[in-house]
C-alpha cells in the first residue's frame, strides 16, 4: 500500500490520472481493477469509481509495491492476476489466491508458485505459509510476514481458534449426518468416517476404522440447489463446508465416498460427469469448484500477536467457473 497527498496541479483530475501523475510506473488497466475491487480510498473512504480529487485529499493505493515499483515479473506481470488482497496488517497477510498455482514449491509443481510471488511483490523473505491449500482449490490463504507471527497463527490453527471453510458445487444434494450449531450459531449437518493415506496417490474413506486410519470429521450445509442440471436431469448443489478435522483432500474425498463427488474432479469424481458441463467461455471445465471461502477466528488469548483478530470473520464468494443456468 503506497498513498499521497493531492497536490494544486492534480485537484480537480480523476484519482486514477492523480494516481498515475504521482506513481508513474502504475497503469490504467491496474487502477481501474483496483477501483472494482474497493482497494482505493480518499481521505479513509473506499471508492469504486474514477472520482474527482480536491487538493489536500489523502489518497490510499492498497495494491502490492511491486506495481508502483514496475518491478512485477514477466511471468506474473499483474500480481492480481494471481492473487487479491482480503487483509493486510503488520503481523499478516491473507490472499484470495486463484486456481490453478501451487502456495509453495514441490515435486510436480512448475513456475512462480505463490508464497514466491508474495515474497517478491513485498520485498520480504521472512513472508511465509500459515497453512495450505491444494493447487487447484482457489480461496483465502493466511501468510505472516515474520517468525513470530508464524509461530502464534499455526498456534491458532492448532489450537481450533481459527475455523476455515469452503464453498463447492456437488453432484446431487447429500443429506446425512447429525444436525450441529456451530461457534457462529450457523447450523449444520456433521459427518464422520476414517482416512486411509497411503504413501502417495489418492487418500481412501471407510465408514469402520482400519489399522493406520485418521478420524475425519466435516460439517456442512446445502445453500442452493441447481435443479436438474445434471445428466439424467440430477440436481447440483452448492454446499458450504466447514473442517473440524484438516486431512488430505478430506472434502474432496469425504463427499465423494457420500456419492457426492464435487463438480470438475477428476480425482475423486467421474470425467464422463464432469464432461456434461462447460466453464463460462463455453469450454471444458478444468479445476474442481471448491474454494476455501472463510476464515474465522476465535477467543484468542492477549498474549498471542493476533489478539485483536478475535471474533473477526473474513469471506469471499466462490468463483465458479461453471455453466450453473437457473
Amino acid at each position: 500500500m503506497k498513498d499521497f497527498t493531492v497536490s494544486a496541479k492534480s485537484a480537480g483530475k480523476k484519482v486514477i490520472r492523480a494516481a498515475i501523475l504521482e506513481f508513474p510506473n502504475l497503469t490504467p488497466a491496474v487502477l481501474q481493477r483496483a477501483l472494482k475491487h474497493k482497494d482505493i480510498r480518499i481521505n479513509g473512504k473506499r471508492i469504486s469509481s474514477d472520482t474527482l480529487v480536491s487538493e489536500g485529499d489523502v489518497v490510499e493505493i492498497w495494491i502490492p509495491d511491486a506495481l508502483f515499483e514496475g518491478t512485477a515479473s514477466k511471468a506474473s506481470s499483474d500480481p492480481l492476476d494471481n492473487y487479491k488482497v482480503v487483509f493486510e496488517s503488520d503481523e499478516l497477510l491473507l490472499v484470495n489466491k486463484r486456481q490453478g498455482i501451487a502456495v509453495h514449491s514441490g515435486r510436480g509443481t512448475t513456475g512462480n508458485c505463490l508464497i514466491d510471488i508474495l515474497r517478491r511483490d513485498y520485498h520480504n523473505k521472512n513472508l511465509d505459509l500459515c497453512h495450505r491449500i491444494d493447487m487447484n482449490t482457489g480461496g483465502l490463504v493466511l501468510t505472516a510476514k515474520d517468525k513470530k507471527s508464524l509461530e502464534d497463527a499455526i498456534f491458532l490453527f492448532k489450537n481450533d481458534l481459527i475455523t476455515k471453510r469452503y464453498r463447492c458445487l456437488l453432484r446431487g444434494v447429500p443429506s446425512v449426518g447429525t444436525t450441529v450449531i456451530c461457534q457462529d450459531e450457523a447450523i449444520m449437518k456433521e459427518v464422520s468416517a476414517f482416512l486411509e493415506k497411503p504413501v502417495k496417490g489418492n487418500v481412501f474413506i471407510h465408514d469402520i476404522e482400519k489399522p493406520g486410519d485418521l478420524p475425519i470429521t466435516s460439517r456442512y450445509r446445502v445453500l442452493e440447489v441447481y435443479k436438474g442440471i445434471g445428466p439424467d436431469g440430477e440436481d447440483v448443489s452448492d454446499v458450504e463446508v466447514e473442517l473440524v478435522t484438516g486431512r488430505t483432500h478430506q472434502i474432496r474425498a469425504q463427499f465423494a465416498h457420500l456419492g457426492h463427488p464435487i463438480l470438475g474432479d477428476g480425482n475423486y469424481g467421474r470425467n464422463q460427469y464432469n464432461l456434461h458441463f462447460s466453464n463460462l467461455r463455453g469450454g471444458k471445465v478444468r479445476y474442481q469448484q471448491l474454494f476455501a471461502t472463510t476464515l474465522l477466528f476465535g477467543k484468542i488469548p492477549k498474549e498471542n500477536v493476533h489478539h485483536k483478530l478475535s471474533g473477526r470473520k473474513f469471506s469471499i464468494e466462490p468463483l465458479y467457473d461453471v455453466q450453473l443456468g437457473r
